[in-house]
Order: C-alpha cells, then structure tokens, then sequence
C-alpha cells in the first residue's frame, strides 16, 4: 500500500458513520482500512452478527437519528435496503423511480412536506433511499457537512444516485457514479452495484479495477496483463475436489433455466437463497451444500467471521463484499487499495483483522 495511504489513514482525520449497516460489509472494510466506523441497523438478527464481531453499533430504525447524534464522524455511508428494487424482489421500488426522483429534487429545494409524502408509497422500504440525503442536507444545515459520502446498491437505483449527486453538488460536493463488478476487485463473486462518491473540494473517481472482468468461456489469463486474473470459487473455498454450483440465481424460477458455475469460476451473485444451491462432483454425486462460512467467503469475508442470529443467508446475501468496499472507501479518500494487501487481510482470521487493520 502506497505511503500517503498510510499517513492519511493512521492520522485519524476520519471516521464512518453507516446506515443501514447489516452484518458489517462496510464496517469490515473500513476496519481493514484503519477507519474508525459506527454502523446503525434495525434488525436484530444483523445486529447479533454485528455484536459478535465487536462492530460500534446502534440497533434502531436510522429515521429516528441524525448527524448531531454522530458529531465526529467526517464521512457518511450508507446501502439501504434494495428489496423493492432488486429484479428478485416486489419491484416496488422500480415502479415508483419517477417518484423517488421527485422527492430527491424537493428535498434539495428545501421542501419539508417530503417525510409526510413518503407515505404515498406501497413500500415504506422504497423510501428509505432518500435516509442518506436526509443525513447529508441535516449536516450541511447544521454547518457541519461531511467530507465525503459513499452510497452503494442494486443497478437499479443508479438514476436515484445519479439525481442525488446533481443534488449534491448544489452544495458544494463534487460526485462520480457508475456500476461496478465485484470480480474486478478480487471477489471470487460475480456482483454489480451501483455507486455514489461525493467528495467535497475535490473531483473523486470510482476505484479502478485491479482484476478482469469475468466472462462465460474466457480463460482468465486473458485479457488485459496489467490486471490481476478475476478470482473463482475454487480459490478462497477449500473444498477438496473440483465442483459445479447450481442454482436459480437469474432463473425467474425456471427450473430448466438454472445457472452453473464451476469452481473454476466466480460464484454467481451471492443472495439469500444461496443455501438453496445444490453442488455437484465430477461424477455428478452429490456434495455437501455450502456452508455460511463458505458462502461469506464468497463475499470476501473472512473465513471465521461470526456469524450469529438467524436468518444467516440473508444477512451474507445483503452485505457488500468487504473488499468492494474497500475499493470505493479508499477512492473516496483519493487512495488506491493495494489487492496483495487486501489478500492478506481476507485470509486473516477475524481477529488479527480487527487487531492488525491495513493502514
């Protein structure tokens, strides 16, 4: 890792709060990054895993809190829940886009009515989209505007965050948002997510990739050689023979239009159904289905991270991989990740993580 990395980071100038935390995808992240976080998150069975792994945390609903609640924390961040815009869920979100954009529009205006006109919407979880705006506009009023903000979901929500950044930046924020591939960051994971970047003072841009993009036929010692090969199953699971994954990722529940990767290859994108997944030798037999320390895995968590409450899939299913987040949270400080570095601290048990954070 580059040097002005690690003054910056070991200088202690900043410190996370994160809405809609979860299991601590971001917090992870930051830990690997030396960055003091406090995540908020409503429910309990998140907030077990959270507790088991040591993790700041408020459980309660992030409409009821504010930034004066959180008054040393110089960066906002935030995944709010995607369940009705990702295309697995009601798509309630989807529908209601032109809405949401509206809302986006007046609460930069100032227009106070928004919080009683979010009751108009089928879904009360579509809304919660609009919480870190809310956050970042109670900052900018309170004359304490955060330094920089990052904001990550499903594809579909980047016209939100597109709006959002037009939003911010009549505040002084300059904003970059894209979609990125988790497999070009050295998840063993084939993901997309939409992201916002807002830095103050300065133009931010989205973390370049250290690895290649995953595509269905293509070695991966192909393509471009100043990229790291894209990472498969194979190399973070340890599984003692080759296998094949099966799943309805995708599917629409088509039973004939099931997915199959190899172990040679990235998962498919890790949701909540992901113990559903049938796993199959050479010879076709049948082999023991991933476990939720496997499946964390494949989100970049490390091995033995502590998984607790219920519901364990779909806490890992909501998550952003840690070493996505790394990516965005160092470029949001105008740094870049080393992946070798990032390597390491996958591979750590969760204690040396949290004891010996790369810096």
């Amino acid at each position: 890792m580059v040097d002005d990395q690690l003054d910056l980071f070991a200088a202690g100038r900043h410190s996370l709060v994160d809405l809609f935390a979860g299991p601590g995808g971001l917090d992870v992240a930051a830990r690997w990054l030396g960055l003091p976080v406090h995540g908020i998150e409503w429910d309990r069975n998140a907030c077990a895993t959270r507790g088991a792994a040591g993790l700041d945390t408020t459980m309660d609903d992030v409409r009821n809190h504010d930034p004066q609640k959180f008054p040393k924390a110089t960066m906002l961040a935030g995944g709010p829940p995607c369940q009705t815009y990702t295309v697995a869920g009601s798509g309630a979100g989807r529908r209601a886009l032109d809405q949401v954009l509206e809302f986006v529009k007046r609460m930069a205006s100032g227009d106070g009515r928004v919080a009683e006109d979010l009751n108009c919407l089928d879904d009360e979880r579509t809304g919660l989209v609009l919480e870190p705006l809310r956050w970042a506009l109670s900052a900018e009023e309170a004359g304490t505007p955060y330094e920089a903000i990052v904001l990550e979901q499903v594809p579909a929500v980047l016209p939100v965050w597109l709006a959002m950044g037009e939003a911010l930046e009549g505040f002084g924020y300059r904003t970059v948002c894209g979609i990125l591939h988790a497999e070009e960051f050295g998840v063993a994971q084939t993901r997309r997510r939409a992201v916002l970047i807002a830095v103050r003072g300065r133009q931010p841009s989205l973390p370049s990739p250290t690895h290649r993009r995953y595509q269905k036929g293509v070695a991966r010692n192909q393509g471009n050689p100043a990229l790291l090969p894209w990472r498969a199953m194979g190399d973070v699971l340890e599984r003692p023979v080759p296998f094949e994954v099966i799943s309805n990722y995708g599917t629409g529940g088509d039973p004939k239009a099931r997915g199959r990767r190899t172990s040679a290859e990235p998962a498919a994108t890790v949701t909540g159904k992901i113990s559903r997944n049938r796993l199959v030798g050479a010879g076709k037999e049948e082999l023991p289905r991933l476990s939720m320390s496997e499946a964390g895995r494949l989100q970049s968590f490390p091995a033995d991270y502590p998984w607790s409450g219920r519901d364990v899939a779909q806490q890992i299913g909501n998550a952003i991989p840690p070493r996505l987040a790394a990516h965005v949270l160092a470029s949001a400080l105008g740094q870049q990740v080393d992946p070798v570095a990032l390597d390491l601290a996958e591979a750590s048990t969760w204690e040396k993580s949290k004891l010996r954070p790369i810096r």
